[in-house]
């Protein structure tokens, strides 16, 4: 790992589940995050069962990395001296949990997500009754405690411009508006679904054996999405379970969207986003990567067309945001060559 260096633990015997957090410049929240991961692990402990926790740091520069040294020494820590993205760090432990294969399932956790009490334990019993599982994911909750969407299908032209349009948020019940979230389903309810966020997933090894690991041409956004789908190919399935109960503190970077200008951090996460939208159009619907850019194109021409001349400022702001969401679509099909090449990291 010549981009990292991982501070070791005593290797044990056999664990029940390997816990996996990628961390950026979230000391803070990370620690929450790792208060509810060691929480149940104690509960697990009662029971007999065992984890192991890695933490991969992204080269953070918010003391993340010291804050776990100094309070979870039990935690095998990896320092990134780069930002590698999410699928390349998660990759980073993963290599290590398999290599060592102690591990009888792995958990991916964003470092702004905490586990319910229970949830471990639950997502490892699931784990066991459904042995064609090669993925699980949770019910994903704000702080408030709202739902969020938990469980969804894959991307199309079709979804993503009913996403996009606002029909998806105005008519959440139906089957064919809700259909990309799943909004219409009772989220109460275990479900096989076609992909699961990021946020939190049980993985089987064996099964990540047979697909492969993420796909770090992915920096962000998608390389969850893609590795769904390329579980589906190898006939894995793909569960939400909804008594896996996570909160997922989330959408910072679209709350400073009203202050969008193009050098922005947010108009960086933007493209982030964008990019990896063409790269996964690009791998697995070929062509319909123009259609794509296309798509979003015409979203932000409408919106241009019916707020540029309004009295009201905030729909001026709007049609001007519009402007900027266009060109860094069309700067982001060029630095990807239409979603065929990734730009080196980090992006």
């Amino acid at each position: 790992m010549s981009a990292a260096s991982c501070t070791d633990v005593s290797a044990g015997g056999a664990v029940d589940v390997a816990v996996v957090i990628v961390s950026f410049n979230t000391c803070a929240i990370l620690r929450e995050c790792l208060d509810s991961v060691f929480a149940e692990a104690a509960q697990l402990a009662v029971t007999g069962g065992a984890i192991e926790v890695h933490v991969v740091d992204n080269d953070s520069r918010d003391g993340s990395a010291a804050m776990v040294e100094r309070e979870f020494p039990a935690v095998r820590l990896v320092r990134s001296k780069i930002n590698l993205g999410f699928g390349a760090a998660n990759n980073v432990a993963l290599r290590i949990i398999l290599d060592e294969n102690r591990a009888r399932s792995i958990v991916l956790l964003n470092s702004d997500a905490f586990l319910h009490p229970g949830a471990l334990a639950a997502a490892i019993e699931h784990m066991e009754r459904e042995p064609d599982a090669g993925c699980g994911g949770a019910r994903l909750v704000y702080r408030d405690g709202r739902w969020q969407a938990s469980a969804r299908r894959f991307h199309s032209i079709l979804d993503d411009a009913l996403v996009a349009s606002g029909l998806a948020a105005a008519f959440p019940q139906s089957r064919f508006f809700g259909r990309f979230d799943r909004t219409w389903a009772d989220p109460h309810e275990a479900a096989q679904s076609d992909w699961v966020p990021g946020a939190f997933m049980i993985l089987r090894p064996a099964a990540l054996r047979e697909t492969g690991l993420f796909d770090e041409r992915f920096f962000l956004y998608d390389e969850e999405v893609d590795l769904c789908r390329r579980l589906h190919s190898m006939g894995w399935q793909v569960w939400y379970w909804p008594d896996i109960g996570v909160t997922h503190v989330c959408g910072e970077s679209s709350r400073t969207l009203k202050a969008l200008d193009y050098s922005s951090q947010a108009a960086q996460v933007v493209k982030w986003r964008m990019r990896s939208t063409l790269l996964y159009y690009r791998k697995h619907h070929g062509g319909k990567a123009r259609l794509a850019m296309w798509m979003e194109l015409a979203h932000y021409a409408v919106i241009r067309a019916r707020n540029r001349f309004s009295r009201v400022p905030e729909r001026r702001m709007r049609a001007q945001r519009s402007v900027t969401m266009a060109a860094l679509m069309r700067e982001a099909w060029r630095e990807t060559d239409g979603g065929r090449i990734s730009p080196p990291r980090p992006w």
